[in-house]
């Protein structure tokens, strides 16, 4: 079984910037579809970004994160990382690293929530005050 831990989340003042990043186990993680997700409270989990496990890395983002957000992979050290920048109040939420080692879909789909990540983490708490 695949273990997801997130680690950097924090506080930070709207238009700032925070770095999450996500550790997976297992020894095939270049073939992990990899995303993130988040969920404030009161309101739907929702998809943020979801990079694929093709050569390249492909990457795919929500709009609303389009340009402030970039997700990256490190596949020797098995590990995702979410640069935010542009920080603002409507982005605090849990956010959570998901994984998916067997993906049976397009790497969008995770991102719409077609599909779903066979596991995820606790999750960490970002929080961007006015």
């Amino acid at each position: 079984q695949v273990h997801v831990v997130e680690s950097g989340g924090g506080s930070v003042q709207a238009g700032g910037s925070l770095t999450l990043s996500c550790f997976a186990s297992g020894s095939t993680f270049a073939t992990y579809v990899m995303g993130w997700f988040r969920q404030a409270p009161g309101k739907e989990r929702e998809g943020v970004a979801v990079i694929d496990n093709d050569r390249d890395g492909t990457t795919h983002y929500q709009p609303f994160v389009e340009g402030r957000f970039a997700i990256s992979r490190d596949n020797e050290k098995n590990r995702v990382h979410l640069r935010m920048n542009s920080l603002r109040p409507e982005d605090s939420a849990m956010y959570f690293c998901a994984a998916d080692p067997d993906p049976q879909w397009r790497a969008h789909d995770y991102l719409t929530g077609y599909a779903d990540y066979a596991t995820w983490g606790q999750g960490t708490q970002v929080t961007v005050s006015s």
